[in-house]
């Protein structure tokens, strides 16, 4: 393990909670590499936590979709003009970008040709569409680090420094999630159905999922009257922007609202709805039976649609190479069609029995100590570019 006792400083960009989870386990195992670092950048509450100095708060880089960014490019290219020139009078160390390709990826371009190692943490879905972008990530970044082992290899076709470091919280989640615990301490019930519904975390996504999911829940409480619904918020912001959903909606449904508490309301589940995301990795590692939906702008989909060469778009699906979560996207998200796919979820059939198991499988395949594994490529490349003494 590679120590060293000068004051390094560490610069690291996230866009999104999924980003400030794995960049909150990445600083604090560098802070055990490297306890006299300085950590700046772009980070959410987790990461600052961990004592980042943010620059700007992180929500104002969480915008998903190629239309849907138009509306904020203005704003998201200044603060990124903004930070490089930051970045550069400081002259960090190491740069990583973690996830936020249409951000971090430029990011780390205009910081390596100013001579900043840089690394990007989280590969974009290079195999998924658009291949040729790994060209442009090989300008970009001295070293790729994947969550996925299957991603590995097309930047090794490519020339690109690589490697697969795992997910945190796959070391993190247990094997065997306690949901009798889970409900205790959210005070509920032990013998009641209950699902999860997660129509994301941020501001467009329950604008677009949060009614939907909520008319699911109705459609299924039709045909089963003794279903709970729970549903955590990501922060004060979507908490409040839910309460007016729920209210705008006039549906009386058994909803509990969280803060927060996002794992806590996926062991509590027996199974979930969710948009899909990182949030079904969480919901796999669970090993809860989900239905995944989304829904964006109407060109947004059409022009993905056309670039796309995977089948699936769900993470789950994608790891396990076939379709274990029923994905609906687009019209073909509706409260019926969800609707009736989570009832079937809820059933103790042989192929949710199978599904379990092929989560499980795929949690210990993910299992690889994350936070030390990236911290342990980003202190070897800050040696190999002569950073460290």
């Amino acid at each position: 393990m590679l120590h060293s006792d000068k004051p390094l400083c560490i610069a690291l960009v996230a866009g999104e909670a999924s980003g400030d989870t794995l960049g909150a386990g990445l600083i604090k195992a560098l802070k055990q590499r490297f306890p006299n670092a300085r950590f700046i950048g772009i980070g959410g509450p987790r990461m600052q936590a961990e004592g980042m100095q943010t620059q700007v708060p992180m929500e104002r880089l969480s915008v998903m979709g190629l239309v849907e960014v138009l509306g904020r490019l203005r704003e998201l290219l200044r603060v990124r003009r903004e930070l490089v020139a930051f970045l550069k009078a400081q002259q960090p160390d190491v740069f990583i970008g973690i996830d936020a390709p249409d951000f971090t990826l430029n990011v780390e371009l205009q910081l390596r040709k100013a001579g900043i190692p840089t690394v990007h943490y989280v590969s974009p879905s290079v195999w998924a569409w658009r291949e040729k972008r790994v060209l442009g990530i090989r300008e970009s970044t001295d070293l790729v680090l994947t969550l996925f082992p299957f991603e590995e290899e097309v930047y090794r076709r490519h020339g690109v420094g690589v490697r697969c470091v795992g997910h945190t919280l796959a070391d993190q989640i247990p094997l065997e999630p306690n949901r009798q615990a889970a409900r205790e301490a959210l005070a509920l019930p032990q013998d009641k159905r209950i699902v999860a519904l997660l129509p994301g975390s941020r501001n467009g996504e329950l604008r677009k999922l949060g009614r939907l999911f909520l008319d699911t829940a109705a459609w299924c409480l039709e045909r089963q009257p003794e279903l709970l619904f729970i549903m955590p918020c990501a922060n004060p912001e979507r908490r409040q922007q839910m309460d007016a959903i729920v209210l705008d909606s006039g549906l009386q449904l058994p909803l509990t609202l969280f803060d927060g508490q996002a794992h806590e309301v996926l062991a509590a589940s027996d199974a979930v709805l969710i948009a899909s995301g990182t949030a079904t990795l969480e919901a796999m590692l669970f090993k809860r039976p989900m239905v995944v939906a989304y829904r964006m702008a109407g060109l947004t989909f059409r022009i993905l649609k056309r670039l796309v060469k995977v089948g699936h778009v769900s993470l789950p699906n994608l790891l396990a190479g076939r379709e274990v979560a029923p994905e609906f996207l687009q019209d073909a998200a509706t409260p019926s069609a969800m609707g009736a796919a989570l009832l079937e979820r809820l059933l103790p059939t042989p192929e949710r029995e199978a599904t379990q198991q092929v989560f499980v499988e795929l949690h210990r395949l993910l299992r690889r100590d994350a936070d030390q594994a990236s911290a342990d490529a980003v202190a070897e490349l800050m040696q190999a570019k002569g950073r460290l003494e």
